[in-house]
């Protein structure tokens, strides 16, 4: 009788702990919008079908790599893996085997968050279906696909450690910093690399090309930065895609679909304080204008295709036709998101805040190279606007890369 009492007390302990220990509705719940913050499922879905399943190529200057598999299968995903083993893997770049991960997963920049927010994240992933798809090797070239080779880049460039708050900065403006230093991994696009694919700390948010586009100065810089935006504007881009100022393209466009359009309105305005505040952290570009023989070959091209949605004067419609003065994008010192745009087109992204389209045609077989470079420097150059000289080479050079 004591051992059946004994036993039933020991099975009742196992299912209290067991209770006590599943995560919560609102702690699930909090976890989907951290996932969603971190635009997790744009790198970790291949297939739409297969939500989180991994198998996506991110191509890196050093090769290509394929997106681990993060629902909750025991073989192939992260079914088996401990708390500690999540914390681990998303706060210091280690696979529950000790080896470790290459920084295109942005765990220097998820080591900034703290331990009860990567828990969060994981018992939402444990609410995923789970999908059997076995992580590919990468594809990279030698000898990085040495992994032994990260403890050197971890010592040399890998700076573990929690967001730390400023005292004399509201609560806001923290939150905001913690989402854009951290869980949002901005300057993983927005920062400059060194040789070595290590951000250039001292050139933060400073505008990075990625993948043939230009990811832009997110500093307070005037001509080429956000110096010109308000809070308002930036959090009316990030929610919607668009505002009076520039539409999102190319890979930003992503990202305002999956991630930031599905942020509470508190994060996403957090966000835009923390990046209104942000001083230029180098000298503009000083711009040669281009001769009047190629303004004015350009001004032609621009009359022809471009006038009709742009207007004489550049104004277009603002949140339908992005207008082009005072545009940062367009003026950048790296043309390649505006060649990307005039070679291939665009698309208005379309989110719950702004669902009508919009559509430019590409121009790739319509313009020869030359064509290209005289409008790009006639838009990048009218106005008041005052960007670097492209090149016929440069064009050529961006024909090659694939859209």
């Amino acid at each position: 009788m004591r051992t059946i009492l004994a036993g039933l007390l020991l099975c009742t302990a196992v299912a209290s702990a067991a209770m006590a220990s599943e995560p919560s509705p609102e702690l699930i719940a909090y976890g989907k919008t951290l996932v969603e913050a971190g635009d997790c499922a744009g790198c970790h879905t291949a297939d739409p079908a297969k939500p989180f399943a991994g198998g996506k190529r991110i191509d890196t200057p050093f090769g290509a790599i394929y997106s681990p598999n993060l629902t909750p299968d025991r073989e192939t995903g992260i079914g088996r893996w401990s708390d500690a083993d999540f914390t681990r893997a998303i706060r210091y770049g280690i696979a529950p085997d000790g080896s470790n991960y290459y920084p295109a997963f942005p765990y220097p920049y998820f080591t900034r968050m703290t331990k009860n927010d990567t828990l969060a994240i994981r018992a939402y992933l444990a609410t995923l279906s789970p999908v059997a798809n076995r992580n590919r090797p990468p594809d990279l070239q030698w000898p990085f696909g040495y992994r032994g080779l990260m403890r050197a880049w971890n010592f040399l460039f890998f700076k573990p450690g929690l967001f730390e708050p400023d005292q004399s900065k509201s609560a806001e403006w923290n939150r905001g910093g913690y989402l854009v230093s951290g869980l949002g991994h901005c300057g993983a696009c927005h920062t400059p690399k060194n040789y070595f694919g290590a951000d250039k700390e001292t050139l933060a948010l400073s505008g990075n090309e990625v993948g043939g586009w230009f990811a832009p100065r997110l500093d307070g810089a005037a001509r080429t930065g956000l110096k010109s935006w308000s809070v308002e504007d930036i959090a009316e881009y990030l929610q919607s895609g668009r505002n009076a100022r520039s539409h999102a393209t190319g890979p930003m466009a992503e990202v305002v679909v999956n991630s930031t359009s599905k942020m509470s309105d508190a994060d996403v305005r957090a966000m835009a304080v923390y990046l209104n505040s942000l001083p230029s952290v180098r000298r503009e570009t000083i711009v040669t204008p281009p001769d009047e023989t190629e303004m004015e070959a350009g001004k032609a091209v621009y009359t022809k295709l471009c006038i009709a949605c742009h207007e004489a004067d550049g104004s277009g419609a603002p949140r339908i036709y992005p207008p082009l003065p005072a545009n940062a994008l367009l003026q950048s010192i790296n043309p390649s998101s505006t060649l990307r745009i005039i070679l291939d087109g665009a698309h208005t992204v379309t989110t719950p805040r702004a669902p009508n389209t919009g559509e430019m045609p590409g121009y790739a077989q319509q313009l020869s190279n030359e064509q290209v470079a005289a409008v790009t420097n006639y838009i990048r150059n009218s106005w008041g606007n005052a960007g670097p000289l492209v090149t016929p080479a440069q064009v050529a050079r961006a024909r090659k890369e694939e859209p």
